[in-house]
């Protein structure tokens, strides 16, 4: 198994962290242009990959399963770099992020009917959804556990802060964002975390 460099600078996660958000945006900008009547304001991302929509399949591939995928190889290669001995903390974050990552892959594989959103595949989808928000908030808990028993606050507040928003956004916040906004924004939050992850020095 290959596993990453010792002081953290992994090239092949760095580049697969900016690529599944610039593939997860791509698609998302793309494939919302090309339906006709599709408002980002006002229609959750998952509209996009329903069964009987126009290309649904293109962004399931596109928005939700080669993000996730590519998500999950950061969390991986994260968990690869952690030295022998390392603590249980950052040993099950990592593995909590690599779930959150499967779950959000899932979406793609598990795609709404735009007839009935909650019946049959449509239920999945929630469920992997529910389960994406609520691993990436235990994954980032304790995540910023093991990097302040590494007196790296910086990381802490960092992984802190990516959990509670996107924990807020998804279940909190209802009253105060509109839904597809507040999806959109939870998504921003998880994805700019799996972006700068592989660029900090493996956790302790």
């Amino acid at each position: 198994m290959t596993t990453a460099a010792p002081d953290g600078h992994d090239l092949a996660a760095r580049v697969a962290g900016v690529a599944a958000a610039g593939c997860f945006a791509a698609a998302l900008a793309g494939f919302g242009a090309a339906l006709e009547g599709y408002g980002h304001a006002h229609w959750p991302v998952a509209l996009l990959g329903a069964a009987g929509v126009p290309r649904a399949a293109g962004f399931n591939l596109l928005g939700y399963l080669m993000p996730g995928l590519l998500a999950g190889f950061v969390a991986l290669r994260r968990r690869a770099a952690l030295p022998q001995g390392a603590g249980l903390a950052a040993r099950l974050g990592w593995s909590l992020a690599l779930l959150a990552a499967l779950a959000f892959a899932a979406q793609g594989l598990l795609p709404l009917d735009a007839s009935a959103p909650d019946a049959g595949r449509g239920r999945l989808h929630g469920v992997a959804w529910a389960l994406w928000g609520i691993a990436f908030a235990a994954a980032a808990a304790l995540l910023a556990v093991a990097a302040v028993r590494g007196r790296r606050p910086l990381a802490a507040f960092g992984h802190l802060g990516a959990g509670g928003l996107v924990f807020t956004l998804s279940w909190l916040a209802a009253e105060a964002v509109p839904a597809p906004l507040a999806q959109r924004l939870a998504f921003a939050a998880w994805f700019a975390w799996v972006s700068c992850v592989p660029w900090g020095r493996p956790m302790r």
